[in-house]
């Protein structure tokens, strides 16, 4: 009856392995197996399949919260504070639906490794162009936005000590580096760090605008000053359009989830990663939004930290500089492992540490890095380009392919209610995603002209202090 035990238990852990993808090759399973991605992975190289669910957790934390939660309590000033937060909540329903089919997608086609592999299994080999192309020039974009951040942080504490465009090159140095960690299983435990950093960073800001007598760019007036907040504005539609593409970007991590589940140890315990992460993010958006710019009113900055005054901002941005620096990192990995699978995949040297895997690899991050830093410093306007990035690519990977991608695998099913329903939601997803995708453009395009031409308006390559912006 023992031995009847154990086989049916190796049974059972062998049809778990090839529900993953993933076939053992000998008895020492981490020592050399097989993957439906990777091919073969030995203790020559990389391991490609080691992040646990709770390092999947803090990956996808680490991917959304960052840069775009700098910018909710600018988007509540623009939309209002309670159309901001329905706002909010709509968006964070859509992403969260988006990212769980990213996952049942990966159970179902064990193949697939980034949303490119997707485009050729919906659209072919120009679904695979496009998407992998738009991909990679949505991380490369917001790892500019990573950058760019960095430097807004370097400048608030050092008071300017240097050209922001020099400190936009030291954020491009340090991106570089570590973005040229080879797994996101080494990357985890800094994903821990970068996470508690701007989390802890965020909620000093919260609580040092709670207790200021005013915000920083607030005029200074006799009398104690009181907060404009408005329960509802009246955005122009360039604006409104704007800040929901800002609300896109702060969930917009959904390309990168194919990546990291493909780097599970069980892909299957995905969900449960998934549930926790989207739990906390929506509740520390929605607390952070609502307090500071219910302290600040029209007077928040953007990024947010630089709302509670000088001493403030350089310790709410010297708590955040990890996590910034995290966020880059991940940003810079994620854009060269889409060059790197490409160049590599099928081929020995994909999982193996030899001279064409690491040149090729390296190559991928400098490369990337550089053109991120172009991208910085040609739109050096923080809430500009996190619009615009939202609008531009980040709709484009969060919502359209989704939709897509539940028609393909459920096309062909029994016409049941539950069937037409999931059909009117897939429909809705993707003209949604359509409409905010050009909307959201324009209203991005439009704000980033009116910044150029204001005055004191950013310019390209500048050497103006970015962190007193608002």
């Amino acid at each position: 009856m023992t031995g009847f035990n154990n086989d049916h238990e190796k049974m059972d852990e062998k049809k778990v392995d090839e529900e993953n993808g993933l076939h053992a090759v000998n008895s020492q399973r981490r020592a050399s197996f097989s993957d439906a991605v990777f091919g073969e992975i030995t203790e020559e190289g990389p391991n490609y399949r080691a992040v646990g669910w709770k390092g999947t957790t803090v990956l996808m934390l680490k991917t959304q919260i960052g840069l775009g939660v700098l910018s909710i309590p600018q988007v509540f000033h623009s939309l209002g504070l309670v159309p901001g937060v329905i706002c909010l909540l709509i968006i964070a329903v859509m992403t969260s639906w988006s990212n769980y089919i990213v996952g049942v997608f990966k159970i179902r086609h064990p193949d697939v490794y980034g949303i490119d592999d997707v485009g050729r299994k919906l659209f072919g080999r120009i679904g695979y162009e496009f998407f992998g192309i738009t991909f990679a020039l949505y991380w490369i974009f917001v790892a500019g936005s990573g950058m760019l951040g960095i430097a807004t942080a370097l400048n608030a504490l050092s008071s300017h000590g240097a050209c922001t465009a020099v400190f936009v090159a030291v954020a491009t140095i340090v991106g570089f580096s570590l973005g040229s960690i080879q797994t996101l299983g080494r990357i985890s435990w800094l994903a821990w760090i970068g996470v508690v950093s701007i989390l802890v960073a965020i909620l000093t800001l919260t609580v040092s605008v709670g207790v200021q007598e005013r915000p920083a760019a607030a005029p200074i007036t006799p009398g104690p000053w009181k907060s404009d907040y408005a329960i509802t504005q009246k955005p122009k539609p360039a604006e409104a359009f704007a800040a929901l593409s800002s609300l896109v970007f702060a969930y917009a991590g959904t390309p990168a989830f194919f990546n990291i589940v493909s780097e599970m140890r069980e892909p299957r315990h995905y969900t449960r990663a998934l549930i926790l992460c989207q739990s906390i993010m929506t509740a520390v958006y929605i607390a952070i939004g609502v307090v500071v710019y219910y302290f600040c009113g029209s007077y928040v900055a953007s990024p947010a930290l630089g709302s509670a005054g000088k001493m403030m901002k350089k310790v709410c941005y010297g708590l955040a500089l990890p996590g910034l620096i995290v966020s880059t990192t991940l940003f810079v990995h994620f854009a060269a492992k889409y060059f790197f699978m490409r160049i590599l995949r099928g081929s020995q040297h994909l999982t193996r540490n030899t001279k064409t895997h690491w040149i090729t690899w390296i190559g991928c991050t400098a490369g990337n890095s550089l053109v991120a830093y172009i991208v910085a410093s040609a739109i050096p306007v923080f809430g500009g380009l996190v619009s615009l990035v939202g609008a531009l690519l980040g709709t484009l990977m969060c919502m359209q392919p989704m939709g897509c991608m539940w028609l393909y695998d459920h096309w062909r099913e029994a016409r049941t209610p539950k069937w037409m329903f999931m059909v009117g939601w897939c429909a809705f997803m993707i003209t949604a995603g359509w409409f905010l995708t050009i909307a959201g453009t324009y209203g991005s395009i439009v704000g980033i002209m009116d910044s150029y031409k204001a005055s004191g308006g950013s310019a390209a390559w500048t050497c103006a202090d970015n962190s007193n912006s608002s």
